[in-house]
């Protein structure tokens, strides 16, 4: 007999386990089923917040190497202890997935390790080491995420062909680093190695990096990359890796091969939906893979929704996470909503690289008319005083009606600006609105209102 809940969400990672929360909180009695030990997903485990305490410590590391001495900080002999900095890592991670254990007892959501397979529209099955279970629910919500895609003949060892999951966990540092892929994965990790002492050279399919981003930060992004010490080879088709006994070399078309320690692909991912059963239930994916979902998140089996990047779109935590509490909350109380246009996506190099809404190319391509407005962090006080004065801040907005379309960062702490402009665009703000707002003086965001202003060509400080 199995055993029967109100919702059952099929994984626990940022769009999961964010759902069961909040449909817990809906009164609804939730389980969550993650066929992984710990909580959290990808993201969690071995993405986001791993990168991430890697990208500073790796940060930290090189300001006192190279820039400490600047502002009189003598550290002396600086040694690099890679086993403590991944340590450091690994009981963030640590801490964290625990949390999300005592967020699911504190709300009351039932959680089961294994992995989950549909035989019938009401009814699944858990595998686990420990044997089989039967669970049964009036809806389901499948949030399982989404795994690294690779090349043809490349193929992923594990070993010296490698993920991101991989490189967060090398036990030295890399002589010669090859990154297949010039997005915002492949970037990040390629930029905590160099700096912790390796040779990344940066292959691109494409004739220029961070695609989806806008053109001109891409550009000033790939110039900085370049004076840090990053290699690029844009326009580049790989069309194999060869393994040898200590090394491999790296096959592009029309090139001279590439002889590294390391490759690490990073050409984006592909959804996570083996073994589900979809099949069984008659739920529908297009030729990637990805399921297929309306505007309200439910797939073509009615009472099976799925949301984050097993529908496709913007492969982002945060993405994930609003769908997830939209979709549940459609399910309770009849309305839920996300506005795409309102989702800030992060490039966590230094400096970041942030957006919202929409660039240049897509105005243009649209034939939306539009004023554009920019400050450079050079002419920025703060951004000067912390040494970081590198980049600009971009407004577009539309050319009748002033309402702001979307908003470009590169510079320091670009992350965490890209907020204030992603809820003017939620509240329909226009560059005046931002611009008459008093922000803080010495701050960072001192360089989004001159940006706002400069929409109107009445910057004061530029």
């Amino acid at each position: 007999m199995s055993t029967t809940f109100d919702l059952i969400v099929i994984g626990a990672g940022p769009g999961g386990y964010v759902a069961a929360i909040r449909a817990a909180q809906l009164g609804l009695n939730v389980a969550c089923i993650e066929k992984e030990k710990a909580l959290g997903g990808t993201c969690l485990r071995v993405g986001c917040i791993p990168s991430k305490a890697l990208l500073e410590s790796s940060e930290l590391y090189e300001e006192a190497k190279s820039h400490f001495s600047s502002r009189g900080i003598n550290v002396g002999k600086l040694d690099l202890d890679l086993q403590k900095m991944l340590g450091q890592k690994n009981e963030t991670v640590t801490t964290l997935t625990r949390g999300i254990d005592g967020l699911f007892k504190k709300n009351k959501v039932t959680r089961f390790q294994g992995h989950a397979t549909f035989q019938s529209p009401d009814k699944l099955v858990v595998r686990s080491s420990s044997g089989t279970e039967e669970l049964a629910a009036k809806k389901y919500l499948i949030a399982t995420g989404s795994m690294p895609a690779t090349l043809p003949g490349v193929v992923l060892d594990g070993d010296r062909v490698i993920t991101s999951t991989e490189a967060l966990e090398f036990e030295k540092v890399p002589e010669k680093l090859v990154v297949i892929g010039g997005g915002a994965i492949g970037l990040e990790m390629g930029t905590v190695w160099r700096r912790l002492g390796s040779d990344v050279t940066v292959l691109e399919y494409l004739d220029r990096i961070l695609p989806g981003m806008d053109g001109e930060l891409a550009k000033q992004a790939l110039k900085i990359y370049k004076a840090q010490g990053l290699k690029f080879q844009l326009g580049a088709k790989v069309t194999g890796v060869t393994v040898n006994r200590k090394n491999c070399d790296v096959h592009v078309d029309g090139a001279d091969d590439i002889r590294c320690d390391r490759v690490l692909v990073s050409v984006g991912r592909k959804p996570n939906t083996e073994n589900l059963g979809l099949e069984e239930v008659g739920i529908q994916t297009d030729k990637r893979g990805f399921i297929q979902v309306n505007e309200h998140y439910e797939t073509s089996t009615p009472g099976v929704f799925a949301i984050g990047d097993v529908i496709g779109g913007a492969m982002l935590a945060h993405k994930a996470e609003e769908e997830g509490i939209a979709c549940v909350e459609r399910i309770v109380t009849g309305y839920g909503h996300v506005n795409y246009n309102a989702i800030p996506a992060i490039v966590y190099t230094t400096p970041e690289v942030a957006s919202v809404g929409m660039t240049e190319e897509q105005l243009t391509e649209k034939k939306i008319e539009y004023r554009s407005g920019s400050f450079p962090f050079a002419a920025n006080g703060r951004a000067r005083a912390i040494g970081h004065a590198e980049g600009m801040v971009k407004i577009l907005a539309d050319k009748k009606t002033d309402r702001i379309l979307g908003a470009h960062i590169i510079g320091p702490h670009a992350g965490d600006l890209i907020a204030e402009v992603a809820v003017a665009i939620e509240f329909h703000a226009s560059s005046e609105d931002l611009a008459r707002c008093c922000h803080a003086h010495p701050t960072l965001a001192e360089a989004v209102k001159e940006a706002a202003l400069a929409v109107d060509k009445r910057a004061i400080h530029f």
